[in-house]
């Protein structure tokens, strides 16, 4: 009998924009036709489009390594090595993955992958990554002296497509959208007259003209950040002055996301381009004047670069009814940002609430009443009947695999028996290949598939939630270890929402907790009642850390009306 056909995977990926979208199915077809030379059955496709190899924060990417842990695929092919990735760092990464799932990598350009191709060519596609970065940064600098679109399009122009002699397209030429240039023209006389980027949001919205984003206006649209360049108010190209490389962009290796960082001035490019000026000097320069007075109350900082205090629950109020956030708006008072940024056209709820009040509200049920006796004793009784359903699901499932494990074995054993009988090996050399083959692929599902174990929970887990949430709170009282009990007091709570109370004018005050929060704090003491799992651990926190199966067979997250 022949050897069974391996699996194979395909993963494609192309760059930019400007790159072909057919280029994912070239490579897809060129891979294709690689897996069927090699005898291999294609049954999975992996791609990414229009997306940089620099970081592996690419859905089609995080699929395959994910399934390449499930044994979706026994072997991996892709065009070459570039398309997984050009960091040199990720690239060993997924070398690594695919090592320890015991999966090979293969490429149409040079065939099996090994460490030397991770090396070598991981070095020389960082290299070329770098190489690539300068080109497109020399290549915008140069239309920046121009006097071109170098990247992005400001509010107040549009693109116009022209065409060269040859007929080839030119990129980057803009012109003045006169309906944008209006409110550009109002943005900056009414902040001028003493008007405040809020009130001036508030009216734009009042009047439904569309902001930037599509959306609102608020007032940090307008604003921005005058060292940075950014909103409405300080963006140069309005008095015919394009500045460009005022920042910079790096990504975070643990996140992928790209953080902006300004460059010194010297790096600036500046260039004239009198024919989209929009705003008059004379009233640029009033903006300027009214700008450079304004400071945050009690400091030299520029209100456009003032940082708000954190308080205990900063960030986690939401306004219920435009589900908006809410922020400080005076000394002791919050706020709903929206109403008071955006205007009534967008949310009418002006209702505020003490800082003192929220907090002694919020405090008192996540001591009092987010981890109730009886709704513990409900959830652990549900949570411990799903998991044990799951756990025999599994076991089921493993013991079908031991048993066929045990068979192939048995059945490979027999034929070592009948070759040392006397019987020609090569009449049962097909048949050995294909049970060691068969037992390899078992042990590696075996591995993947934990043995199950029997689910226990604390039964005095409410009690021990209370009792560190009460030092929490008292804690929040010294300076010794404030700032940890904050954040472990933050980290319980998903979300404060606040309405207008039915009766009276006053919020109510819905509080929805992260369930795993409560169930990791509760697990982190240990009773005379604590039952121990096998490896010496509560079980208490065997359940909070794997809550994520509860919540996804419809549990609710934890609330309660304040």
């Amino acid at each position: 009998m022949s050897q069974p056909r391996l699996r194979a995977a395909i993963y494609a990926r192309y760059s930019t924009d400007l790159q072909r979208d057919a280029s994912v199915e070239d490579q897809i077809r060129d891979c294709t036709d690689y897996a069927k030379a090699q005898g291999m059955e294609v049954v999975a496709t992996y791609s990414d489009r229009a997306i940089s190899g620099a970081s592996l924060m690419r859905s089609g990417m995080q699929a395959l390594l994910r399934d390449a842990r499930g044994g979706t695929f026994d072997v991996l092919v892709s065009e070459a090595l570039d398309r997984l990735s050009r960091n040199q760092a990720d690239i060993a990464h997924i070398y690594q993955e695919f090592c320890f799932n015991g999966l090979p990598i293969e490429t149409v350009a040079d065939g099996l992958i090994s460490e030397i191709h991770i090396g070598l060519k991981g070095t020389m596609n960082a290299l070329q990554l770098k190489d690539i970065a300068m080109k497109t940064h020399r290549g915008l600098k140069g239309r920046a002296l121009e006097g071109k679109s170098a990247g992005g399009k400001a509010y107040g122009y549009r693109m116009k497509p022209q065409l060269a002699s040859n007929g080839d397209v030119i990129r980057g030429e803009r012109e003045i959208h006169p309906e944008e240039a209006d409110v550009v023209h109002r943005i900056c006389a009414d902040y001028a007259s003493g008007l405040s980027p809020k009130k001036i949001a508030e009216a734009l919205n009042k009047e439904r003209v569309p902001a930037p984003s599509g959306r609102h206006w608020g007032a940090s649209t307008i604003h921005g950040n005058r060292q940075r360049g950014s909103g409405i108010l300080n963006n140069e190209l309005y008095i015919g002055r394009q500045v460009w490389n005022r920042l910079r962009y790096v990504k975070d290796p643990q996140t992928g996301k790209r953080i902006s960082r300004l460059n010194p001035e010297s790096d600036w490019t500046v260039t004239d381009v009198p024919h989209l000026r929009i705003v008059a000097q004379d009233l640029w320069d009033a903006v300027r004047a009214r700008q450079g007075k304004l400071k945050t109350a009690g400091t030299n900082v520029p209100v456009w670069d003032r940082r708000r205090p954190k308080t205990l629950f900063s960030g986690l109020m939401a306004c219920g009814c435009c589900g908006g956030g809410f922020a400080k708006i005076s000394k002791d008072s919050f706020g709903c940002s929206p109403a008071r940024n955006k205007g009534a056209a967008v949310c009418s709820n002006k209702r505020t609430i003490k800082q003192a009040d929220l907090e002694a509200r919020v405090l008192d049920a996540l001591a009092n009443h987010l981890m109730d006796p009886d709704a513990v004793q409900v959830f652990c009784e549900e949570y411990t009947a799903e998991r044990n359903r799951l756990k025999a699901a599994a076991a089921g499932n493993r013991k079908e695999k031991e048993q066929a494990l045990a068979r192939a074995k048995r059945d490979h054993q027999k034929l070592v028996d009948a070759i040392i009988a006397g019987i020609p090996a090569d009449q049962v050399k097909d048949r050995m290949i294909e049970l060691d083959a068969r037992r390899q692929q078992l042990e590696r599902e075996l591995e993947q598939t934990p043995a199950p174990d029997t689910v226990v929970f604390h039964p005095s887990m409410a009690e021990a939630y209370r009792e560190r949430v009460s030092r929490l709170i008292r804690t929040l009282g010294s300076a010794e270890g404030m700032e940890e009990a904050k954040e472990a007091l933050r980290s319980l709570v998903e979300r404060i929402v606040l309405t207008p109370a039915a009766e009276g004018p006053g919020l109510d005050l819905t509080l929805e907790g992260d369930l795993a929060g409560l169930l990791r704090l509760a697990a982190g003491a240990e009773g005379p009642n604590t039952e121990k799992a096998p490896d010496g651990r509560s079980e208490a926190f065997d359940i909070s850390e794997e809550i994520a199966l509860v919540a996804g067979v419809g549990f609710e997250p934890t609330t309660f009306r304040l």
